[in-house]
């Protein structure tokens, strides 16, 4: 056997049980994601058309661009809500399973609380904790490396950013605390 034939395979223990029941079709989701797009297009579009689509004497007034650019959104996403319809492939695939999605919940509400967490504590303090959280409870690694980790990482961060840079981030107590 030559090298490119050769094939490792390793199982992922933690990896979705195939049987898993499925939550959603691809075509669900493509037609609501459509749909919302569709809106967002709409309401681009008249907010630019309020304020001026036309040209003047100047050139194009403030609306003018962006205007269009709702509509090529709006027309791309028609086209894609009338494709995911006339799709009958779409309508039996799975797009997510129930175990996928308990996964993607894993990084997603972690992810959402650290936006949340770091209005009141800083950036760093909230990247800590993220980073030693996600290294302890998603990657199942040794307590003490997910801190020393996240601890040189944060580190790294505010040197870079806030004494080598002088870039404004948002901070909490812990860095009033240390005069920052």
């Amino acid at each position: 056997m030559s090298e490119s034939e050769l094939e490792i395979a390793v199982d992922d223990p933690t990896a979705p049980e195939p049987d898993s029941p499925a939550v959603t079709s691809t075509r669900t989701v493509d037609v609501v994601t459509s749909l919302l797009l569709i809106v967002l297009a709409v309401t681009l579009g008249y907010d630019n058309w309020r304020t001026g689509i036309s040209w003047d004497s100047t050139g194009p007034e403030p609306g003018y661009f962006p205007f269009y650019l709702a509509v090529i959104l709006a027309g791309a996403s028609l086209y894609g809500l009338i494709a995911s319809y006339l799709s009958r492939k779409e309508a039996l695939e799975t797009f997510v399973t129930r175990a996928q999605g308990r996964r993607v919940l894993a990084v997603f509400v972690p992810t959402l609380l650290f936006c949340l967490v770091t209005q009141f504590l800083g950036l760093y303090v909230a990247s800590f904790v993220l980073i030693s959280g996600f290294m302890r409870l998603v990657g199942k690694i040794a307590l003490w490396k997910s801190l020393l980790t996240a601890f040189v990482f944060t580190a790294i961060m505010f040197v870079t950013f806030d004494v080598a840079f002088d870039v404004i981030m948002p901070k909490g107590p812990l860095e009033a605390a240390f005069g920052y």
